[in-house]
């Protein structure tokens, strides 16, 4: 349901747009407000577990995802809409961690591999589905319906959360940090939202400086803060781990490149190759199928080539895919669209799921749950900013001409981000090259090649 939805809502931004009187690009704020409030929340959601039990916060998140799409359907500005964004986003926050989290209390580490890339699966059927049928709605009814969809699904979601889930965990919690929850909090939403607004002409740049400015003086407190508190909400001493520290910085810089893709790539298929939403779903489908494939053949992958070839060709093939994106036009063959689609999300998958696993690569059981936390803030905020940056560029080509976005933008725009995503490749290579041995029971071979 989340996964969808957020797929959903990139073939439909025109015509959102259109409706409450916005400009397709200024809803990129729409996109990162939900990924904020994951950023936000996701810290908290271990503690909620351990509180009051897996089970219960994941039905309760649910429901508020729910909320938020009905309140998402019943927006009439770009603020109400993206303030519903935000409350999608906080229930959204409570459920994927807090699954992802006892998996991997529950999974001996040799294991983990095969069991992340099963925990992907169901979150890669949405996306399949998504795209084509979210243009569909929006083409021959009405955008609002890709939002009430959620109604039905969420209530059947309710009730095999009921039904399945392990209620693992109800012991007493360590104490919350409330001040560091809300030390990140500002700084996160402060750093996301003010590059966002400086970027739109609709608001003053005042704005954007003045929330660019909350976010940092936030950041500079918690960095004074986690350091004298027992249990910081964001444990930072954790990036003493090596292969941790690595896996984070240079996912970040690939997430970077690669979040603003879902945004661009549909914009530019409906603003200009002049589709419409379901044709632009029909195509951008494609990296989803490519990303369902990958998840069957992903682990057999790592144990051939282990991590750090493995992150080294997976970034780098989707950083081609990247640049492919900044040639196509109206003129290209779809039949030489759509396997590059399919192998951008192929590659694209690989990533998630070695860099998934390899973030506990030496992380104790213990630290799991800071772990968990400290990645899952770094992905949402490196794809807001990704978004961010996508959307920022395409701005700024489109002042300079007025008007709605050229072709020719969309495809700096393209370029831009694939150069930020190479970083992650050069950082990967510096990876020893035994890092992972223990995650895919490929030590021997790896060893002999380190030799």
């Amino acid at each position: 349901m989340e996964n969808m939805d957020s797929t959903v809502i990139a073939t439909s931004l025109a015509d959102i747009a259109h409706d409450i009187g916005s400009e397709p690009i200024a809803l990129k704020l729409a996109l990162t407000s939900y990924l904020v409030a994951l950023a936000i929340f996701i810290p908290i959601s271990a503690w909620m577990a351990d509180r009051w039990g897996a089970r219960n916060v994941f039905r309760v998140a649910i429901l508020i995802f729910i909320a938020g799409s009905i309140a998402c359907a019943a927006s009439n500005s770009l603020l109400t809409f993206v303030l519903s964004r935000f409350l999608q986003g906080f229930g959204g926050a409570l459920m994927t961690p807090v699954a992802r989290l006892v998996l991997v209390r529950v999974t001996p580490r040799n294991l983990l591999v095969d069991a992340m890339a099963w925990l992907s699966i169901p979150g890669l059927i949405g996306p399949i589905v998504g795209p084509p049928v979210g243009g569909f709605i929006t083409t021959y009814f009405s955008w609002h319906w890709i939002f009430l969809i959620n109604v039905p699904i969420g209530l059947a979601g309710i009730v095999l959360v009921t039904w399945f889930l392990p209620d693992w965990s109800r012991n007493a919690p360590r104490r919350m940090d409330f001040a560091g929850f809300v030390m990140t909090g500002l700084a996160f939403a402060g750093w996301v939202f003010g590059i966002s607004v400086l970027t739109l002409p609709a608001l003053p740049l005042s704005v954007g400086y003045v929330t660019l400015a909350v976010g940092t003086l936030g950041w500079i407190a918690y960095l004074w803060h986690f350091r004298r508190t027992q249990y910081p909400i964001l444990d930072l001493r954790l990036f003493r781990f090596p292969l941790f520290r690595a896996t984070v910085v240079a996912g970040t810089f690939f997430r970077l490149g690669t979040g603003a893709m879902p945004f661009l790539f549909p914009l530019m298929l409906q603003l200009a190759f002049g589709m419409t939403p379901f044709q632009s779903g029909s195509i951008t489908f494609a990296t989803a199928v490519g990303s369902f494939a990958a998840k069957f053949v992903s682990e057999a992958i790592l144990r051939w080539l282990g991590f750090r070839i493995t992150l080294m060709i997976a970034t780098f093939i989707t950083v081609l895919g990247l640049v492919a994106m900044g040639i196509y036009s109206p003129a290209t063959p779809l039949g030489v669209m759509l396997p590059l689609l399919v192998i951008t999300g192929f590659f694209q998958s690989i990533f998630w799921t070695a860099t998934n696993a390899f973030t506990f690569a030496d992380i104790e059981d213990k630290d799991a749950g800071q772990a968990t936390a400290i990645s899952q803030v770094a992905i949402q905020l490196s794809l807001a900013f990704g978004v961010a940056l996508g959307g920022g560029v395409l701005e700024a080509l489109r002042l300079t001409h007025g008007g709605e976005p050229l072709l020719g933008d969309f495809h700096v725009a393209f370029y831009v981000i694939a150069a930020v995503a190479l970083i992650a490749t050069i950082l990967f290579a510096f990876l020893p090259k035994t890092a992972g041995q223990h995650l895919t029971r490929h030590g021997r071979a790896l060893e002999a090649v380190a030799k």
